[in-house]
C-alpha cells in the first residue's frame, strides 16, 4: 500500500478524513480491508476500506492507484466477550475455536468489525507469546500493545488465566492455540468482537 489519502465519500472534492501511511507502527506492511468497490463513472472507481483509527468502525474511501494489490480472504476471525470464545470461520465453516482472554472492565475489549493487520513472529518478551497479530481495533482507554492503543490477537506465558477478563483490551489465548490460529488465518482477515 502507498501512503494513501482517505476520503469520507468517493470523489476527489470529498473531505479528507486521514491518510494512511504506508507502514504499521509495529514495522508491518499496512493493509486496509477492502468493503466494496464503488465506480462513480466509467473512468473513476475508489474503494471503501475499514480504517485502522479512532472512532471505531470508521470508513472511507480511497482510490486504486495507493493499493498495491488486492486479495481475496476466506476466513473471518469472531470474538465472543462474553462466551470468552474465538471462532475462526473459513468459508462459514468452523475449523478453529479456542477460549480467550479479554480485557478488564475498566479496559475493555472494543466492539465492532475490524480486520487483521499484521502478523508478529518475534518478541524478546515471552509475555505476548509465540506469535501476535495486530489489528485494526482500537482501544478508547487504554491498552499494552504498543504504537497507540491497537488491540492484539496473541499468546501469553500465563496459561492458567485463560479464560477471564485479563488484559488491557487484548485477545489473550493459550501458546499451542495461537500457533494452531497462525497457520489457518491470513493478513486482512475480517474480525467482528461482539
Amino acid at each position: 500500500m502507498k501512503r494513501a489519502v482517505v476520503r469520507a465519500k468517493p470523489g476527489l472534492a470529498a473531505r479528507i478524513v486521514t491518510t494512511l501511511p504506508t507502514g504499521t507502527t509495529d514495522g508491518t506492511q499496512n493493509v486496509v480491508l477492502v468493503l466494496a468497490r464503488v465506480d462513480i463513472s466509467p473512468r473513476q472507481s475508489w474503494y471503501k476500506v475499514r480504517l485502522p483509527i479512532l472512532p471505531n468502525n470508521t470508513i472511507g474511501y480511497v482510490q486504486p492507484r495507493y493499493l498495491s494489490s488486492l486479495f481475496v480472504v476466506r476466513t473471518h476471525l469472531y470474538v465472543d466477550r462474553g462466551s470468552m470464545t474465538a471462532t475462526l470461520k473459513r468459508s462459514g465453516k468452523t475449523v478453529f475455536k479456542t477460549r480467550v482472554g479479554i480485557g478488564k472492565s475498566y479496559w475493555p475489549t472494543p466492539r465492532g468489525e475490524f480486520y487483521i493487520r499484521s502478523k508478529l513472529t518475534s518478541f524478546n518478551n515471552p509475555f505476548y507469546g509465540p506469535i501476535a497479530f495486530g489489528t485494526s481495533a482500537r482501544s478508547p482507554t487504554l491498552t499494552d500493545w504498543p504504537g497507540g492503543g491497537y488491540v492484539g490477537v496473541h499468546g501469553t506465558n500465563q496459561p492458567q488465566i485463560i479464560p477471564g477478563r485479563i488484559s488491557h483490551g487484548c485477545i489473550r489465548m493459550r501458546n499451542a492455540a495461537i500457533l494452531a490460529l497462525a497457520r489457518l488465518m491470513p493478513v486482512g482477515t475480517p474480525l467482528t468482537i461482539r
